[in-house]
């Protein structure tokens, strides 16, 4: 990769799973890349690391603006930082709501904040927000986390108008289920012990284990990032995952409503 095509890139949640292979992809392919996450590990990687938690204004502002200081730009900036909680709408407490959305949505919105100033300067920049399959249905026992990445979807198609005058892109991300920590770190609800809906999360939460257990490596992941990259013109929506659930993303568009409802709880056996 030439000089002119290498590109400063900020990546959130880089300390495992997707946001660790995309950025070893990366770093590899001669981007200067930066991995940010709560604690950085110690051991040697190929890109370099800072301590970044995107549930703190203070923290977002001193790890943007470091970056911008050593690398003196920020080209890219993708937002992949993102908890999970496995619970009924019901049972999710109120204090879970708030710890998942201050991640999912607050966390990205804080990293947009601050690096849009640094791109604007520029006159150039783009901003990968990693949604999800997820985030175009809603689906049983991960409410909450749809939730979060519906609404990223609302934020990355309001900001790609508001910023194109300024030379900057954005662009999602809608991974399907991929292998990665990702499963083993989703937190189950403190309210759900007990819960009359205990047998079908039981039977929900099973499922989504083993679709997420068979999905993709999370090195999978790297190369489509670096093609949104690479890309003059970069489209809105981007998808990677296995077939089927591209495909149920083009249902949902196409079927009716309960029809694809019915499916989808099919799928999770909660009919």
């Amino acid at each position: 990769m030439s000089q002119e095509q290498s590109r400063v890139v900020l990546i959130t949640g880089a300390s495992s799973g997707l946001g660790r292979a995309a950025a070893e992809h990366l770093a590899a392919l001669g981007h200067r890349v930066y991995g940010a996450s709560r604690r950085p590990t110690a051991e040697p990687r190929p890109y370099e690391t800072i301590a970044l938690d995107v549930t703190d204004d203070s923290s977002v502002a001193r790890g943007v603006a470091a970056v911008a200081e050593a690398a003196g730009r920020i080209d890219v900036l993708i937002n992949n930082a993102g908890v999970g909680v496995a619970a009924s709408i019901e049972d999710t407490t109120m204090e879970e709501a708030h710890w998942l959305m201050e991640t999912n949505f607050f966390g990205a919105l804080r990293m947009c904040r601050a690096a849009l100033p640094i791109m604007r300067a520029q006159g150039n920049g783009l901003i990968i927000n990693i949604s999800s399959i997820g985030g175009l249905m809603g689906l049983p026992f991960q409410g909450l986390y749809s939730a979060s990445k519906f609404a990223i979807e609302g934020l990355s198609e309001a900001l790609r108008m508001e910023v194109a005058p300024y030379g900057i892109h954005v662009a999602l991300l809608e991974p399907g289920d991929f292998h990665t920590p990702f499963t083993g770190n989703r937190r189950p609800s403190a309210a759900a012990e007990g819960s009359p809906y205990a047998e079908a999360r039981a039977r929900a939460l099973a499922v989504i284990e083993a679709d997420e257990t068979n999905g993709y490596p999370p090195e999978a992941i790297g190369p489509i990032l670096a093609r949104i990259i690479a890309s003059k013109r970069p489209r809105l929506r981007y998808q990677a995952g296995a077939a089927e659930q591209k495909l149920a993303a083009l249902l949902k568009r196409l079927l009716p409503a309960g029809l694809f409802e019915s499916i989808l709880r099919d799928h999770y056996k909660v009919g």
